[in-house]
């Protein structure tokens, strides 16, 4: 890799990190590009090299965020093992990241953005459910092997993340409670699996 192009990642970086501070601090609205880059010490025009738009900055962080927490937890179907097994380490990613302190903090200023803009709301959804798409694929690939029943791949998938988030996400989300315990993120997963299994499970 060549200097300029190392300088340039580094400015990237330096970009993101400027922006997740600035956000965490004072919100998506408040939040400007000129504040972004006063903080990352580069200029406005660097920033909107990296990122056409606050949104489109704002979406990056939260796929960073997204992808660093799960990164060695994606989960390809295996006839071989058991579907519990496949289905526990997924989960357990999934409550590890939402239960991420920064994500969290993250997560309070888009739901915050988007409550004053349906459109940004609607955009960044889409986003976020790009990422969450292993989960539907490994419930394809398990009702293809016949060891689930039919049914459509992305409702189950919402469905049993729903349930993991109406503990781990929106109560911290909405009253501030503490993240859960690893011992009770083992609770939640293990109860979501139990009636996933006794629902869909050939």
């Amino acid at each position: 890799m060549t200097a300029p192009q190392r300088l340039t990642d580094r400015k990237r970086e330096a970009i993101i990190q400027a922006a997740i501070a600035e956000f965490r601090a004072h919100g998506f609205d408040i939040t400007s590009m000129d504040k972004i880059a006063a903080t990352a010490g580069v200029s406005k025009r660097t920033v909107y090299n990296h990122f056409p738009s606050k949104e489109e900055l704002f979406a990056e962080i939260l796929n960073q965020l997204w992808a660093r927490v799960t990164a060695e937890q994606e989960t390809a179907y295996r006839a071989d093992l058991p579907l519990r097994d496949q289905m526990r380490l997924m989960l357990m990613a999934k409550l590890k990241m939402i239960g991420d302190e920064n994500f969290l903090d993250l997560a309070r200023v888009a739901i915050a953005a988007a409550i004053h803009s349906p459109e940004r709301a609607q955009d960044m959804v889409a986003r976020m459910g790009k990422r969450e798409e292993g989960l539907t694929v490994w419930i394809r690939a398990a009702q293809a092997d016949g060891r689930l029943k039919k049914v459509d791949p992305e409702f189950a998938a919402q469905q049993i993340q729903g349930m993991l988030k109406s503990f781990a996400f929106w109560p911290q989300i909405s009253m501030g409670l503490p993240s859960l315990s690893p011992e009770m993120q083992s609770t939640v997963a293990e109860s979501a699996l139990d009636m996933f299994l006794a629902c869909y499970q050939r």
